[in-house]
């Protein structure tokens, strides 16, 4: 079973409307889940998608928008699009 996603991130977007994350990625897993956050505070989310085409790209912003509850065009990667290691930026 999968560590829960961090409660605290959606707070603290919902409380300051924009927030920067660093996200280490691993394409190719069986389903798309929260693993852990990291000890310098990165978050390793495992995505189901193929590191192919954007498609783990976009499969990542799906699911931060759905956990953080904010809308897809909300979530937009920073830098490290073509990166295991990306900054996200999400507003609300």
């Amino acid at each position: 079973m999968s560590p829960d996603f961090p409660p605290e991130l959606k707070d603290k977007l919902h409380e300051k409307k924009s927030l920067f994350l660093r996200v280490k990625v691993v394409p190719n897993a069986s389903r798309t889940q929260f693993k852990e956050t990291m000890a310098d505070g990165t978050l390793k989310i495992a995505v189901a998608a193929p590191a192919e085409k954007n498609k783990a790209n976009q499969m990542l912003c799906h699911f931060l928008a759905e956990k953080l509850e904010t809308r897809l065009d909300c979530v937009k990667i920073a830098s490290g699009k073509s990166e295991r290691l990306k900054l996200i930026h999400i507003s609300i």
